[in-house]
């Protein structure tokens, strides 16, 4: 039905300055009609001709002639919608101005004379409208992000946008996957098909609603907000916009003052060959000692020296009490010293050609308006000198592939080909050992801290030209340009996934994340959206950073999404394929030919569907063959096997209870069996990785049990992909989700 709800979940009539204009409901469809899209038709009464004030029964009598135009009282069926319109009146309905179901001339005149009464001298018009029936009501609009720029919203409508929520974004322009993608995202997209007895809603019609919407956006940067709502669905599956607004008005953005920075210079501070360590410290605990000393442990081939005023030695070491006593030309300076000691160091390391610096020091814009100051003066001062600052307020970073390890946490992970960056120094290293614990491959690591030079758009512009970069994995709490990360990770993606987790998305993490950063998140629904627009991966906890960038740095992209599940259990079975259909991976039957493969391998009780019971039959060929069957199927894209990688710990338990019990069995007498187990582990784990190999599906195993020795990656030699073991089905299955949002988003983005 036209309720004419007027409610908005985009901020139309709020917080407007005063050179935003909001034009009348029928100057606005006017507008939206010249671009395609559809709506009512309807007859303006105005309150004014040639500057005069038009009498209450002047209007009472034009509002009946523009009643007969629509056919009123002619036929029963016939109704009105009256609305009483001004450039005051952003919210109509609210205020009394919208009568519906208008039937009689009684109604009509009683409906006019309530909204004159109630608008007034703000009064602009009345408009008289064919009351358009449907039990569907959609809303559109557009609207100017301050961080992303023009987007496009669509969702459900009238009454039930503010209530539900439940609606989708992307950022203009849109491609007709955008779009389809938005229709996707919305709960109640079963609304878009055959709904109560009415014909689908004509999708054609939707796609010409938000591509108007965002053609109008990109021509007419004049205007800042529109608002239709309801959109309402006819019985036939015709969209219909029977209200509109529109709202002119210029932007305020503040200019980032951020110089530009060259990123060969960027990528050669994390291959520096000289380091020295302003604010060198021998007392443990200070962050001169913890970054040195992790450095110094290391096998780093650089050069490092010590500054500190006092002189003297640290850590057995000649300390230098200035850097200009250094011999040497320095590539990264270490900083340690107290903000308001910063400022005067730049000099001293522009003498020494240096081309950068990593701020440890906090104190800047993190604490206020007065460290901001500082920050912004530092930041030109360097910038001025040719330095490139990282940070302030960092926890530092590391390069496995020179074995330099620069950060408040002593790991040394791995060389490899995940790129960190957090935005979180905590975070960041503790993401760091769980590689360094996992097998994971770094290839590079920065705490950004508080990005006053250097930031989050910069790193990405680094990955999308870094050959060893292979997936980009970040913790952000904001971006300081929306629409240029946007643009940079999607460049970033169409050539190596990113996978993104995101602070502050809910209102106590969006103070928290300001309080840390000193800056505001974006509104947590456009970033989700825009990071799904640039082929994002997204992820809700932290260990899921690392799950994925496990899977996309050891397996094969899968074709699609359909998956093969192999248990040796049928519970565990269970949980996988409805973990599965949560995450929407589809479980598929088996073929014929597959179940006759398996049969002489199987008791006759086996499971005979996806996901295959192999019934924990002890035979250590069936785990194999009964894999290679699954992979050579084309009916799978990938394949999830659980419980057979980790038996061996199992056995080792029972092996020490029965030595402690039964005499007739030493422990000696049974470490054979726990040999054993041990080999066909490792047997198992080289055959799956020359399956994967060979097939080209990524293969992801659940370990049963697992213990100290266990590792989420197991590499061998010459062999491109790896053994990949989860402890729980659910960070297997959310890991294969990832990559196959990821290779359906490539597919789509080529087309």
């Amino acid at each position: 039905m036209n309720q004419a709800a007027n409610q908005s979940v985009i901020g139309i009539g709020q917080n407007k300055n005063s050179f935003d204009q909001t034009l009348c409901e029928d100057e606005a469809k006017v507008i939206l009609k010249q671009y395609g899209i559809p709506v009512v038709n309807e007859i303006r009464v105005s309150t004014l001709t040639e500057h005069q004030i038009v009498t209450q029964d002047n209007l009472l009598k034009e509002a009946l002639d523009a009643a007969a135009t629509f056919g009123f009282c002619l036929e029963p069926s016939k109704q009105l919608v009256v609305k009483g319109i001004g450039t005051k009146f952003a919210h109509k309905s609210e205020m009394g101005l919208v009568h519906v179901g208008i039937a009689d001339n009684d109604s009509l005149k009683k409906a006019v004379n309530s909204i004159i009464e109630k608008g007034g001298k703000e009064l602009e018009g009345i408009l008289i409208q064919p009351m358009i029936k449907g039990k569907r009501e959609l809303v559109a609009g557009m609207f100017r992000d301050p961080q992303y720029g023009t987007v496009i919203m669509f969702g459900l409508g009238g009454i039930f946008t503010e209530a539900l929520h439940d609606v989708s974004f992307r950022l203009a322009p849109l491609s007709d996957w955008d779009i389809e993608e938005m229709l996707n995202e919305i709960s109640a997209k079963a609304m878009l098909g055959n709904f109560r007895g009415e014909k689908a809603v004509d999708k054609n019609q939707i796609k010409a609603v938000l591509s108007g919407l965002s053609n109008l956006a990109l021509q007419s940067p004049e205007i800042k907000e529109v608002d239709i709502n309801p959109l309402i669905v006819t019985s036939d599956g015709e969209l219909i916009a029977v209200d509109a607004l529109i709202v002119k008005g210029s932007e305020k953005k503040e200019a980032d003052t951020r110089p530009y920075v060259d990123k060969l210079q960027l990528a050669s501070l994390f291959y520096p060959k000289t380091v020295a360590f302003v604010g060198a410290s021998g007392t443990l605990g200070k962050w001169g000692h913890m970054l040195l000393t992790n450095a110094l442990s290391g096998k780093y081939k650089g050069s490092i020296y010590l500054v500190n005023p006092k002189g003297g030695t640290i850590v057995g070491r000649h300390v230098y009490q200035s850097i200009n006593d250094i011999e040497s030309d320095i590539d990264l300076a270490v900083v340690t010293l107290p903000a308001n000691k910063v400022l005067d160091l730049i000099p001293q390391l522009k003498a020494k050609n240096t081309k950068g610096m990593l701020l440890i020091t906090s104190g800047f814009s993190e604490t206020g308006e007065e460290g901001k100051k500082l920050e912004q003066e530092v930041v030109a001062k360097a910038a001025e000198s040719g330095i490139i600052i990282l940070g302030p307020n960092t926890m530092g970073i590391c390069n496995p592939h020179i074995d330099f390890a620069c950060s408040g946490a002593h790991v040394h992970p791995l060389p490899g080909s995940t790129a960190l960056v957090c935005q979180s120094g905590n975070l960041g290293t503790q993401l760091l050992a769980f590689s360094e614990q996992q097998g994971i491959g770094i290839r590079i690591f920065s705490g950004s801290g508080n990005e006053a030079m250097v930031t989050i758009e910069d790193y990405m512009e680094l990955f999308e030209i870094d050959e060893k970069t292979e997936s980009a994995v970040l913790y952000i709490e904001s971006v300081k340009n929306g629409r240029r990360f946007f643009e940079s990770a999607k460049k970033v993606s169409e050539k190596k996934p990113v996978i993104v987790l995101s602070g502050g998305r809910t209102e106590i993490g969006g103070k928290a994340a300001a309080s840390h950063t000193g800056a505001l998140a974006s509104n947590s629904k456009v970033t989700s959206a825009a990071f799904r627009q640039a082929g994002i991966i997204e992820v809700k906890q932290p260990m899921d950073l690392l799950d994925m960038s496990a899977v996309f740095s050891s397996m094969p992209l899968p074709k699609g999404n359909r998956v093969a599940i192999m248990t040796l259990g049928g519970g565990w079975g269970v949980v996988t394929a409805d973990l599965c259909a949560e995450h929407n991976i589809e479980v598929p039957q088996l073929s014929p030919e597959i179940i006759k493969n398996l049969n002489p391998l199987l008791p006759d009780y086996w499971s005979h569907a996806n996901p295959v019971d192999i019934v924990g039959e002890n035979d250590p060929n069936i785990p194999k063959v009964a894999l290679e069957e699954l992979l050579k199927w084309d009916g799978c894209d990938a394949v999830i096997h659980l419980g057979i990688h980790g038996k061996r710990i199992f056995v080792e338990k029972m092996v020490d209870s029965i030595a402690k019990v039964d005499p007739v069995h030493s422990k000696e007498s049974l470490e054979p069996m726990k040999k054993m187990l041990i080999e066909f582990e490792n047997e198992y784990i080289s055959y799956v990785i020359r399956l994967t190999e060979k097939y080209g599906k990524p293969v992801l195993g659940v370990s049963l049990l697992t213990d100290s020795r266990s590792r989420t990656l197991y590499r061998e030699n010459g062999c491109k992909y790896s053994g990949l073991f989860f402890p729980s089905p659910e960070r297997a299955v959310k890991a294969l989700s990832g990559m196959c949002r990821y290779s359906r988003w490539l597919k789509k983005s080529s087309v």
